[in-house]
């Protein structure tokens, strides 16, 4: 049995036409070529193959064979990568990124993260995103080694040489607990949190080494990952500090509970994007971490409430 040979990109391109138009003059009208030069180029494509793609007879118009309906899925993958190759190389030649990398601190809402991403996508759809998720100094050290190229960092960046920040808004930070928790289950006394578990974010980053951040009792466990702290919270093992809106539907059902600290009654966690002052990012990037500032522009700042 032969095997079929290799259409050319015009060819596929003519026999699209005529399925799309539903018909050789149509085709020839969308392409501005003449219905001889169409209808000769799918009587080469149908050879090129071996197979017929057209049922011409007893019909006025061409209608597709079997064969035709499983070449035409085919031929359009093969147009749909033909344009995105096409894209990505002008978006090359005008000086677009063919990759984003970007760092988010974990305590960004999800939400928001969601919302601008998807803008990104719809405005650079060929450029490919590489996202990392840190905690706390991981974020800016990403930055730092060049593994990413811009981010959205806690408020630990701010004191780092050769970055340049702006800032990208804030959350709201609360201390929580499961309700079966001692300290939920009665009033909070002055020092009564020493006595207690407190459930720490770290990361393994040299900025923050050695270094604790609303550490309020000396009987701690560290975790590097936000959700296995909210898992544990909700578990009861312990109480901690926690974002906001990752704990809103736990505090609506019941499944946490907000404390009321003398020491501690929550605070103000800010968010800056950030880059390195040496390595400017491209067009894309730009934009992404624009759109990350703008959309903290819409935080409500916390009256009286301090940075966490």
């Amino acid at each position: 049995m032969a095997n079929p040979g290799t259409p050319t990109f015009d060819q596929l391109r003519l026999f699209l036409a005529v399925v799309e138009a539903g018909s050789f003059g149509g085709a020839a009208r969308r392409l501005n070529r003449a219905v001889s030069v169409v209808s000769y180029g799918i009587a080469n494509l149908e050879a090129q193959l071996g197979v017929q793609l057209f049922e011409r007879e007893g019909t006025r118009k061409p209608q597709l064979t079997q064969a035709g309906r499983a070449v035409l899925a085919e031929a359009r993958t093969v147009a749909q990568g033909i344009d995105g190759l096409r894209a990505k190389v002008k978006g090359l030649l005008d000086g677009l990124e063919a990759e984003v990398s970007i760092a988010v601190d974990v305590m960004l809402p999800t939400e928001r993260l969601g919302r601008v991403l998807r803008a990104f996508r719809a405005e650079f759809p060929t450029v490919a995103l590489r996202l990392h998720v840190e905690a706390l100094g991981a974020v800016t050290a990403l930055v730092l080694d060049g593994q990413a190229g811009v981010a959205i960092s806690g408020p630990l960046a701010t004191d780092v040489e050769g970055i340049e920040l702006a800032v990208a808004g804030s959350v709201q930070m609360v201390p929580v607990a499961a309700p079966g928790h001692p300290l939920a289950l009665h009033p909070i006394g002055p020092g009564a949190v020493r006595e207690h578990i407190q459930l720490v974010l770290t990361d393994r980053s040299p900025i923050t080494a050695g270094r604790d951040f609303a550490v309020q009792s000396p009987r701690t466990w560290r975790l590097a990952d936000l959700g296995a702290k909210h898992a544990l919270l909700r578990e009861g093992i312990g109480w901690g500090n926690m974002p906001l809106p990752m704990v809103e539907a736990d505090l609506a059902s019941g499944a946490l509970v907000r404390l009321a600290m003398p020491e501690n009654q929550g605070g103000t966690y800010r968010f800056c994007g950030i880059y390195r002052r040496d390595t400017p990012p491209g067009p894309a990037a730009s934009w992404l971490l624009q759109r990350f500032v703008d959309a903290g522009a819409e935080d409500q700042q916390l009256q009286g409430a301090p940075d966490a």
